[in-house]
């Protein structure tokens, strides 16, 4: 919050007076002698208090029931701390879980498809009814269907934001927000009334992409701020992911293009957890054992029961499906998805559908 300091000269600063009571008691003479530190900078470090309103933050703080962390406390999360030059520290709103360490973000760009809605909602809701934290960061687009697919499977999601924390940007998600923290939290480096600008977004994405696993590309075009946070996570030693779509869509370039470069095509999330199952022991998914998080004894609605049924080990289409039941062409379509979710039914091109055990 004080002017001229930024990560850099703050973790200069760290190294050489220790903590920060010790930097903002120290001395002008003590700043100067800090490589990095001009006079500009050791003077407003000296007369921080005429310039931060440090007991209005501490109560804004509390107000607003959120809590700040740093690289010592044991909720940090681990993954992004070994990032290089991590945040010093975060604002948390809702909680952060050791869960959280297998979190996979997933991000794309703020102009869509339906197909990619459909798709980010789709491996969100995935993922959260594995067990896995859903990592986006709040935007429009792809980052909302993020967010609304892991709450729709009652699990985690964190929202990474690009502003102070009590900011709602863009303004519509307010009630998503006010959602996610019962779930998972919301997350920013940022002071409050802290506002968005083209510098706080990079910063937001080098988080998303740095406190996670891995990071799926759902849908961009060559310029989205996605293929940023790509590249960061790339830059971090994380896996990247990328949906393919339709080769003449431009909001599928930039996914097209990350493939071509070695990214791993994704459609569903068996694809995304296939790359970490050393991080589940005794998830060993050959022969007939359990998919990784997969709930071995899923509750059945009547209809889904009917349905795995009467699908077969070999593929079946959705008409044949719907013949052998008897049930509606909505109904069969509704419990296809809802077992696919629940990974007793693997869908396959032409609409065709197999059970993936007994």
């Amino acid at each position: 919050m004080i002017e001229h300091v930024g990560p850099v000269r703050l973790r200069q600063l760290l190294a050489h007076l220790g903590d920060a009571p010790a930097v903002l008691s120290a001395s002008l003479q003590a700043l100067r002698r800090v490589p990095g530190i001009g006079e500009d900078t050791a003077s407003a470090i000296h007369n921080w208090e005429k310039s931060v309103d440090l007991d209005a933050e501490l109560q804004r703080i509390t107000d607003y029931d959120c809590h700040v962390i740093s690289q010592s406390d044991d909720t940090y999360p681990e993954w992004l701390r070994q990032i290089y030059d991590p945040p010093i520290v975060l604002y948390v709103r809702g909680t952060l879980t050791s869960a959280d360490k297998n979190g996979v973000a997933l991000v794309g760009s703020r102009m869509t498809t339906h197909y990619g809605i459909e798709t980010a909602r789709k491996l969100a809701h995935q993922l959260a009814n594995l067990g896995v934290t859903v990592v986006s960061g709040g935007a429009r687009g792809i980052d909302t269907a993020a967010h609304q697919g892991a709450l729709s499977a009652g699990g985690r999601t964190i929202a990474v934001l690009g502003t102070g924390i009590n900011l709602v940007f863009p303004p519509e998600n307010r009630s998503l927000f006010d959602r996610i923290p019962a779930s998972g939290a919301l997350l920013t480096q940022f002071p409050f009334n802290r506002t968005a600008d083209r510098q706080s977004f990079p910063i937001r994405n080098r988080i998303v992409a740095g406190m996670t696993l891995g990071t799926v590309v759902v849908e961009a075009n060559l310029t989205s701020g996605a293929l940023i946070t790509a590249n960061m996570a790339l830059d971090a030693g994380r896996q990247v992911f990328a949906v393919p779509g339709r080769v003449d869509s431009p909001r599928s370039k930039g996914c097209h293009e990350l493939i071509k470069k070695g990214a791993k095509l994704c459609e569903c999330a068996e694809d995304i957890l296939t790359e970490f199952e050393y991080l589940f022991p005794g998830s060993n998914r050959s022969g007939d054992s359990p998919a990784i998080g997969f709930d071995p004894t899923p509750t059945l609605s009547e209809v889904e029961r009917t349905i795995h049924d009467a699908l077969e080990l070999d593929p079946v289409t959705i008409d044949q499906v719907i013949q052998s039941t008897g049930l509606t062409s909505s109904q069969v379509s509704v419990a296809l998805l809802n077992l696919e979710m629940k990974r007793l039914v693997q869908s396959l091109p032409g609409k065709r559908y197999l059970r993936t055990r007994a």
